[in-house]
């Protein structure tokens, strides 16, 4: 029988575990300790919240696991040698945009920058992030970068150990020292994002970053208000949100982009991401458009058809291609062969989306699935949404897919 403890638990891993790790790998200055006491602090909390229940479960884990990691410096007989970071008595206006007033501090910024140090090798960067900071599971980054586990697992034991060799310092750099670290950064939030997004009803155990990436982006876009790529995410972010209330239909299916209905989208994301991208577009004092400019573009056109009822597929596709000369990656493969259909019909949607070869990710399945559909090939279809399926999509994608594969058995 499963302990009352654990739903509680359960959430809070999901909802607080990424900011308690950073703050604890912050005050510490090592990842594998801060992780090492949560893991401590999560078993203790299942035999102590049986008895009582704590008012913050979140603060009560940062408080053990902070006990639990001085315990084991001094038993490793090095807590003089370790002691947490005193708070800074006069905090810089980067930290006082980054505080919280909670009992736990948001550390996740900074730790966001410190696992994208220069020194972690460039395909590990983003990937460490993910795991220490947002508490994503290693099957879930190498699904994220279509590699496989194992791989991504050597990636994130050579790059902590890495941190620990090149004694990496614990703190937030200095502006001057942010663009050899920023692409690193930002890709860490789209993944991060992506996963929220993923998941039309929010039903996940990566509910919360959909929160909290509007907020890191937005932080991030005032820290950094020059840089057109950190605006351009910021922007992205935005437009994707702003679909949120129309993303699932009466009875709690995923409603695809095309079938959504744009009266239901919040217009004032809207707006604040168009504003976002013309920012991106001024401080770039002309020169060509990054791959997260591109992107927020084709965000953009989508949010076209809340003034004009339709979608400007044609200019998606060409800056899709666009895309695809900073990208050339399966995922805009799939997204632009999307597209194409709308453009070319489903044949050339089809030829475009077999070029991209993406076996395994559950959008190019479902994808698949569609075109198949729409051009009469059922056998076909019903494979690719069984492949799809068997991907453990959230509950809404799911019954989207269930129902789209019984349309397709019953033709």
């Amino acid at each position: 029988m499963a302990s009352p403890a654990t739903p509680i638990l359960d959430r809070t891993f999901r909802e607080a575990g990424g900011r308690v790790v950073a703050a604890l790998a912050a005050a510490f200055r090592d990842l594998d300790l801060a992780e090492e006491a949560f893991a401590e602090a999560c078993v203790r909390a299942v035999a102590a919240w049986d008895e009582t229940p704590p008012a913050d479960p979140a603060a009560w884990l940062y408080a053990t696991a902070r006990r639990a990691a001085l315990d084991r410096l001094r038993r490793r007989g090095t807590a003089a040698n370790h002691r947490p970071d005193p708070a800074a008595p006069d905090p810089t206006p980067e930290e006082q945009v980054m505080a919280l007033d909670e009992p736990i501090p948001d550390e996740r910024l900074r730790l966001i920058f410190v696992c994208c140090h220069p020194a972690v090798a460039p395909d590990a960067r983003a990937a460490l992030t993910l795991k220490t900071v947002c508490g994503l599971s290693t099957a879930e980054i190498a699904a994220a970068f279509l590699v496989p586990e194992p791989t991504l697992s050597q990636r994130l034991l050579r790059a902590k150990r890495k941190i620990a060799a090149a004694g990496v310092p614990f703190e937030t750099p200095g502006p001057d020292r942010w663009p050899e670290r920023m692409d690193a950064v930002l890709s860490t939030l789209e993944i991060a994002y992506a996963q929220a997004h993923a998941d039309a009803a929010l039903a996940g155990p990566h509910a919360e970053f959909a929160r909290e990436m509007l907020a890191l982006t937005g932080l991030l876009a005032r820290l950094a208000p020059h840089d057109p790529e950190v605006q351009a995410l910021a922007a992205t972010v935005r437009f994707a949100e702003a679909r949120r209330p129309a993303r699932l239909d009466a009875h709690g299916a995923m409603l695809p982009l095309s079938e959504q209905d744009p009266r239901d989208w919040n217009a004032a994301l809207i707006a604040d991401g168009e504003a976002r991208l013309l920012i991106a577009n001024a401080v770039s004092h002309g020169a060509p458009p990054g791959p997260r400019a591109l992107q927020a573009a084709i965000h953009a056109a989508h949010a076209e058809r809340a003034r004009t009822g339709r979608s400007p597929w044609s200019g998606i596709v060409a800056l899709y291609d666009a895309l695809l000369t900073h990208r050339d990656d399966p995922v805009i493969r799939v997204n632009r062969a999307v597209a194409l259909a709308e453009v070319e019909g489903p044949v050339a949607g089809l030829e475009a989306l077999d070029e991209a070869a993406a076996p395994g990710w559950l959008p190019y399945h479902a994808a698949r699935a569609d075109l198949c559909a729409r051009l009469g090939r059922m056998k076909e279809a019903l494979h690719d949404y069984d492949a799809a399926l068997v991907l453990s999509p959230a509950p809404a994608e799911a019954l989207f897919l269930k129902r789209r594969r019984a349309a397709s058995f019953a033709a």
